[in-house]
């Protein structure tokens, strides 16, 4: 039987004596701890939410039903090795046996009147990829193929190729570099931050003398191990987003005769599968939804009533595989090799990933699986009925190679050159990239401190060409001339103190909205597809996202931007004192999007460091809020030489329940940009008795 441990923070440490008992004990302690978390992330897999929050929560129940993620999990699930079966199962029964404990007590559930339901032991799967359905490239697809309809060959003047919902960063210097002799690795995760968290700190142990490990790590709650950062002691590990595109979207044809439904595939009209299920609604009719699947992929939007839709091939549903066969060997890494090997079983999302180990190697990686097909598949909607659209096989040769011991490595969504024209279209801009690589060039003698402190760096490079190009030489009011002026003076750091960066977040905004506006841009006001893509179809969000890009291109659409710039000054005139008085930290939860008069745990309102662009990742939507509503959901350091030098930190807390001191006890260390050490000297911990 496993047993669990507590630092001062309340991070799980889960000791046991076999694999079996130190997952059950992962999965026990994660209920105990995120009851009603995952009883929304099962929710959320099974296309559930609405039965509990309402009609708002059926965009994302359609796609969750249409797209069969529960079918691809129970495959993926099958086609397990026995021995990750084995594990998952183990750590399913333990999520079980902590529900069951948590049956009371836990503040949305009462406030829902629900009990969480028993998972099954394919959950798991289904709850990853439910995470990482939108994480890729469909998304961006759908919004170049409407953006090539309205403006032709200008949509490349709104590129998705800049800040999005996808981004990390992570980085690693050789021992030769360092004050102890051996490797450092730093990263922080960028999405939207959730409460609870969406990833869980968590130290997994197991004492079996033929098959002992002890990693730290994040782990997803509801899913075991620890799947992408996390430091086992001899080796480390971290990934970014790899920003590849497995994802293809296929415009169908699709009619019902008497033998069922058909699709116009490459040789004619072929056998579709169909099937109908019913969404229940809070408070509201149940929906009835067809469930259509081509030899493409599922049917995510259309009908076969209308004659259209639009099906999606994702690369975990065309392999029956998710990578859960990595968990365990990840687990049991003792070099970076042996985290490479491991990882050549992963599918998706598809990685870079940075390794290191105390002989002192350093690598870099990518992992997953990309298909090979033709280029137009990688630019937008494809035909269906096209025998030019088909998948031909895997891309095999992905980026690999190690660094010096006097080296260093950067990834943070960027374009790596040559390498990655084979792996995706649309990249993050390099400037997290090159600030990072900024910081760590020259430097020696480096230590975790000084890993730690580049997380915290606020300078935000697009600022500078932006201001430059379209602020100099306007002639505002005098009101908007103070605007121009403080946005002149002003260092480009995004402080939560700063009064520069509050006039140019102000004046960036007003910009966004006044481009928005233009007559060119009006068709998006329909955004053509289901409200669950409606982030990825905002113009307002695009033209955020495009504007260094549009500021380039002098007169966009024609347009005279340093005339409307000049304007937003104007705008942007008595705009709040500093930027941390509008950049907000604001995570998300689930209550949010509810129906009714459901209202969220209370968080404090901190003012936070950052912005989208800067390493301190605190993302907002320019033209619509200065709330930080993604960024950094977890920040590490990894201290090859000694792990107890190494520090981690969450936005929130350990805990998912409002009422546990752990639930925000992070959130101020978050914000001011800090680390909770890592402790794993088991002394230092206190035993938890239940």
């Amino acid at each position: 039987m496993a047993r669990t441990y507590r630092d001062a923070w309340g991070v799980p440490h889960v000791r046991a004596a076999s694999v079996a008992d130190l997952a059950h004990g992962q999965g026990e302690v994660t209920a105990r701890d995120r009851a009603w978390q995952l009883e929304h992330l099962r929710r959320r897999a099974t296309g559930t939410t609405a039965e509990v929050l309402g009609a708002p929560a059926l965009p994302w129940d359609r796609l969750a039903r249409r797209t069969c993620l529960t079918d691809v999990a129970r495959r993926a699930h099958a086609g397990l090795a026995a021995e990750a079966r084995a594990f998952v199962a183990a750590y399913v029964a333990g999520v079980n046996d902590g529900l069951a404990a948590r049956a009371t007590g836990v503040p949305e559930l009462e406030r829902l009147g629900i009990e969480p339901r028993p998972w099954e032991e394919w959950t798991p799967l289904a709850v990853f990829l439910a995470q990482h359905l939108l994480f890729a490239s469909l998304p961006g697809k759908l919004w170049a193929h409407r953006a090539r309809e309205v403006l032709g060959d200008d949509a490349l003047l709104l590129s998705h190729e800049g800040p999005s919902a996808s981004g990390s960063n992570a980085w690693a210097v050789g021992g030769a570099r360092t004050a102890s002799g051996l490797p450092l690795i730093g990263g922080d995760p960028h999405r939207v931050i959730e409460a609870p968290g969406v990833y869980q700190q968590v130290r997994l142990a197991c004492e079996d003398p033929d098959d002992a490990f002890d990693v730290v790590g994040f782990a997803f709650p509801g899913v075991p191990g620890v799947q992408h950062f996390a430091h086992a002691g001899g080796v480390a590990w971290a990934i970014t987003n790899g920003m590849a595109d497995y994802q293809d979207a296929y415009d169908e044809r699709l009619r019902r005769t008497a033998a069922g439904v058909e699709a116009l595939g490459p040789d004619g009209w072929e056998p579709a599968t169909a099937r109908r299920e019913t969404i229940a609604v809070r408070g509201a009719a149940d929906e009835p939804v067809e469930v259509v699947v081509t030899a493409r992929g599922p049917v995510f939007e259309g009908s076969v009533e209308e004659g259209t839709g639009l099906s999606v091939r994702f690369a975990s549903d065309v392999l029956g595989d998710l990578g859960f066969d990595a968990l365990l060997p990840l687990l049991r890494a003792r070099t970076v090799d042996d985290v490479d090997a491991a990882l050549d079983a992963w599918v998706e999302p598809v990685n870079n990933v940075v390794v290191a180990d105390t002989a002192g190697v350093v690598r870099y990686r990518l992992a997953g699986r990309v298909p090979l097909r033709p280029d137009a598949n990688r630019r937008g909607v494809v035909d269906a009925a096209d025998p030019g659209t088909a998948w031909t096989g895997w891309l095999e040769a992905l980026p690999r190679h190690d660094v010096p011991p006097s080296g260093q490595v950067v990834t943070a969504n960027e374009r790596r050159g040559p390498e990655s024209e084979p792996i995706g279209t649309a990249f993050a801009a390099p400037h997290r990239a090159q600030r990072i690589e900024a910081l760590l060039d020259g430097r020696d003698g480096l230590t975790a401190e000084d890993l730690a402190a580049i997380h915290d760096d606020s300078l935000l490079l697009p600022a500078f060409a932006l201001r430059d190009a379209l602020v100099e030489d306007q002639r505002p009011s005098p009101a908007g001339e103070a605007v121009r002026d403080a946005i002149l003076a002003w260092d480009g750091r995004m402080l939560a103190t700063s009064t520069g960066a509050a006039a140019f977040a102000a004046w960036r905004s007003a910009l966004v909205r006044r481009l928005a506006a233009e007559p060119v841009l009006a068709p998006f006001a329909d955004p053509r597809h289901d409200l669950v893509f409606l982030p990825w179809m905002d113009p307002v969000g695009r033209v955020g996202h495009a504007l260094e890009t549009l500021a380039a291109a002098g007169t966009p659409f024609g347009l005279d931007l340093r005339a409307i710039a000049c304007a937003a000054l104007d705008d942007a005139a008595g705009h709040p004192a500093t930027w941390g008085t509008t950049h907000v930290a604001t995570p998300v939860h689930a209550f949010e999007v509810a129906d009714g008069d459901l209202e969220p745990p209370p968080l404090p309102a901190l003012p936070v460091d950052g912005d989208g662009d800067c390493v301190r990742c605190t993302g907002s939507v320019p033209g619509w809020t200065d709330e930080c509503y993604r960024g950094s959901v977890a920040r590490y350091v990894w201290d090859l030489a000694d792990r107890q030098a190494s520090g981690w930190v969450v936005p929130l807390g350990a805990a998912g329940d409002p009422a546990d001191p752990h639930h925000r006890d992070q959130l101020p260390l978050w914000a001011a940009g800090r680390l909770a050490p890592v402790v794993t000297d088991w002394d230092r911990l206190t035993e938890e008795t239940r």
